[in-house]
């Protein structure tokens, strides 16, 4: 039988491909910077309630500090700047070909930041993750349109960057703070961006709708608490190179997901490129794992 500790990876992957559909179901309904806040608003306040629960510990001031810093890299730019992308024009297609890059630039903030081991063997696995992911998606690059800006491609890469050192910069400064605490401080930390350009910015008008509602609360419950809180397990006890590998596996599951629910297509060079990302995330992870155990 698997241990939990074994499961956690692929229900992370699940879980956080689910984001992309929940905001398939909110982005025609309410604007990107104003969903995120009321989504970290009703976050921090359902974490807030499991603390009693959970005996969550206090955080001093400076891993605080270094926890909203994180949040605000990871939830604020990330979420902000992939979610307004999309909104004006950009296509899912070409967003997730951006987000792929994620695990190279994790890798290579790591190694230079972090003192992380960048092996040959994990660059090998990354490099052919990132050709599975493009594979994936290329029948649906076909569909880039006049979405493709400067504007919408320089957010897409400044949400990715700012995912990758908002990654780096919880393992190095917060991995052995309390989880719970932890990620409300993060939350605290992405309100602080998303809050101020939902106000200046945005016109803060929503149509209430089931589609709406479903979205947000499937993405508070299920993304920014239980996902969320995977991730933080899964940076703690591993390398933050190695965890970003799994981001890979994020389109593909994402794709099949959008064949179930909105029967979009789904073709055999898609199936082809699921394997070789699979391929790239095992070289990534699972032999890493495996030299761990035979150094114990």
């Amino acid at each position: 039988m698997l241990s939990l500790t074994r499961t956690i990876p692929a229900v992370f992957v699940v879980l956080w491909a689910t984001g992309f559909i929940g905001a398939r179901y909110a982005m025609p309904w309410m604007e990107p910077f104003t969903f995120i806040a009321v989504r970290i608003v009703l976050s921090i306040t359902l974490l807030m309630v499991l603390i009693p629960f959970f005996k969550a510990k206090r955080l001093s001031p400076m891993t605080a500090v270094h926890a909203a810093i994180a949040g605000a890299l990871m939830h604020g730019v990330y979420l902000g700047g992939i979610f307004w992308a999309v909104r004006h024009g950009l296509p899912a297609g070409f967003a997730g070909l951006v987000v792929g890059l994620q695990p190279l630039l994790t890798a290579l903030i790591a190694g230079a930041f972090a003192g992380e081991n960048v092996d040959r063997r994990l660059w090998t696995g990354l490099i052919i993750g990132f050709t599975g992911v493009a594979i994936v998606i290329s029948p649906k690059l076909g569909d880039v349109t006049g979405g493709v800006t400067p504007a919408t491609i320089a957010a897409g890469l400044a949400a990715v960057v700012c995912m990758s050192l908002g990654t780096v910069w919880q393992k190095k400064f917060v991995a052995n703070a309390d989880l719970l605490t932890g990620t409300i401080w993060q939350y605290i930390g992405g309100l602080f961006i998303a809050l101020p350009i939902s106000f200046l910015f945005e016109t803060r008008e929503y149509v209430l709708t089931g589609e709406l509602v479903f979205a947000m609360a499937w993405l508070v419950i299920v993304l920014s608490v239980s996902a969320v809180l995977l991730l933080m397990v899964l940076i703690r006890a591993g390398e933050v190179s190695r965890v970003a590998s799994l981001f890979y596996l994020v389109p593909a599951v994402t794709a099949l997901m959008a064949w179930l629910l909105f029967n979009e297509t789904l073709n055999a060079v898609q199936l082809v490129g699921m394997a070789v990302t699979t391929l790239g995330v095992a070289l990534a992870t699972v032999q890493a794992d495996r030299r761990k155990r035979d150094t114990r």
